[in-house]
């Protein structure tokens, strides 16, 4: 049986990353990924043996976490940008579900709309055109010549 080689780019979710590789990949030491995860910032996979091992989607972070320290920011301010960043993707899936379930309720809506309009046209009785000729009674001169 052969084996196909891992890609760790084809699950950006899978571990396969150890911590000398990813921070090689962060761009930082790994010390600097020990002191990520004490803060809270990153929480890499452990193997049955403890040893971490992280993800694409931990080095996308990695890499997002340096920027921001890079640009100023200190780890309690990048703690919170990305608390914040998760908050905003939360609402944005929120907004996407309303967004989803308005356009079928609106669709559910006009099917219902047209539905009641064909029964309508089902049980209305076409009128034929009948002249009725209506005169007032009790009024001189109307339509006598006089």
């Amino acid at each position: 049986m052969t084996r196909r080689p891992l890609d760790p780019t084809s699950d950006p979710e899978r571990a396969v990353y150890v911590i000398s590789v990813a921070a090689e990949l962060a761009g930082v030491h790994p010390q600097t990924l020990r002191i990520y995860e004490r803060k809270g910032l990153v929480e890499p996979s452990r193997t049955g043996g403890g040893s971490r091992r992280y993800s694409l989607r931990d080095v996308e972070r990695l890499r997002h976490i340096q920027d921001l320290t890079s640009e100023g920011l200190n780890l309690q301010g990048v703690r919170r940008v990305l608390e914040l960043e998760a908050e905003v993707e939360r609402l944005r899936a929120q907004v996407a579900a309303l967004q989803a379930e308005l356009e079928r309720t609106r669709a559910e809506a006009r099917e219902q709309v047209e539905r009641t309009h064909r029964q309508y046209r089902r049980e209305l009785v076409p009128v034929r055109e009948v002249a009725l000729v209506v005169r007032p009674a009790g009024r001189p001169g109307f339509g006598r010549g006089g």
